[in-house]
C-alpha cells in the first residue's frame, strides 16, 4: 500500500492522527498534515483506511 497526501487540500483537522498516528502527523506551524511513512505494511492498512475515510477534505489518498 501506498499513500498520498495532498497537503494543499488539508485544512489541519487532525482526524488522520487520531486514526493512525504512527503514519501521520501534524506540522507544528500550521497543523498541516504529514506523511510519517508512504509505504506502512499491512498491519496498518485498516487504520490508514480510517483516516482516508474520515478526512473531511479528501486529502488522502490510497494506492495499491
Amino acid at each position: 500500500m501506498k499513500i498520498a497526501l495532498d497537503q494543499e487540500k488539508c485544512v489541519a483537522s487532525g482526524q488522520c492522527v487520531t486514526a493512525a498516528d504512527a503514519v501521520f502527523d501534524q506540522r507544528d506551524e500550521d497543523g498541516i498534515a504529514v506523511l510519517l511513512d508512504v509505504s506502512p505494511g499491512p498491519e496498518r492498512e485498516a487504520e490508514v483506511r480510517q483516516a482516508a475515510a474520515v478526512c473531511p477534505v479528501l486529502a488522502i489518498r490510497i494506492e495499491s
